[in-house]
């Protein structure tokens, strides 16, 4: 069954390539978002199973966005994914990868470990 993604990231070309990347596989429908602002509306539209947030974004951060989704009934449920270059590969592997409890990847991310952090987050590993 194939999987929906909203890819939210301030770069639309991270967001392209990820969308791309993610497509190519042909188990996943991908939306994109630039704004962090518009996220939430984004997710409530489209209802994904997974959202890919980048935490550094000039309107809204990451953090912000995904409190609001724990916040709202509708969304709640919705996991997601941190991305982010404000740490390396070498620290997420000694920080276990896990900001407050959430999975997060160091960008940039290669498409073999986004797809598997993905497929586990999924499965609620």
């Amino acid at each position: 069954m194939t999987k929906r993604i909203l890819v939210v990231d301030d770069e639309p070309a991270i967001t392209r390539m990820v969308k791309l990347n993610l497509e190519r596989t042909g188990n996943y429908e991908v939306r994109t978002e630039n704004l962090g602002g518009q996220a939430i509306a984004t997710a409530r539209e489209f209802q994904p199973d997974l959202i890919l947030l980048d935490i550094m974004m000039p309107d809204m951060g990451g953090e912000e966005v995904a409190s609001q989704l724990k916040e709202d009934e509708d969304l709640c449920k919705i996991r997601f994914i941190f991305m982010t270059a404000i740490v390396t590969k070498d620290e997420t592997e000694s920080m276990g990868s896990n900001i407050g409890g959430n999975e997060f990847l160091a960008k940039p991310v290669k498409t073999e470990e986004l797809i598997a952090t993905i497929e586990r987050v999924l499965a609620g590993e």
